[in-house]
């Protein structure tokens, strides 16, 4: 009876804790702080309006494809206008984090010289992120610029 009872625990261990066993997945967070004065640099993409929007994840991505759209237009065309658009061919190094429209060692813009269009306040965003193996999805949106 105890062994029985052994095992329907360990049984319902292994269930509850069944992501052990999942595949790797993309976990994306975002944040948006006021850049410090010293790092403010003047970019062209630049929006006054917003605060700039870091992105993260809980493992380092060795990305070979990156791509911000509007989310509405992506809802009703597959083949949305892409505001922010980077790819790898081979050589992308592995990061954790990085920030809307800054380069990223290893990536090129998908359209060479192409600059990442700006962001607006309170419109819904989703950023598409691949690597060689997973793809994985992250809606935000900007907030407006605090002092």
């Amino acid at each position: 009876m105890l062994l029985l009872l052994a095992i329907v625990l360990g049984g319902l261990s292994l269930y509850l804790n069944k992501d052990w066993f999942a595949g790797d997945n993309i976990h994306i967070y975002h944040r948006s702080r006021p850049a410090r004065a010293a790092l403010r640099g003047k970019r062209k993409d630049d929006n006054p309006d917003i605060n700039p929007i870091i992105f993260g994840f809980s493992h380092r991505q060795k990305l070979t494809s990156l791509k911000v759209v509007v989310a509405a237009d992506i809802e009703t065309n597959k083949y949305a206008h892409s505001l922010w658009y980077l790819l790898s061919d081979s050589n992308s190094v592995p990061t954790k984090d990085f920030t809307y429209g800054t380069s990223i060692q290893g990536m090129h813009p998908s359209i060479k010289g192409a600059l990442p269009d700006p962001l607006e306040p309170g419109v819904k965003y989703r950023l598409f992120v691949e690597t060689a193996s997973l793809k994985a999805a992250h809606e935000f949106t900007p907030e407006p610029r605090s002092n």
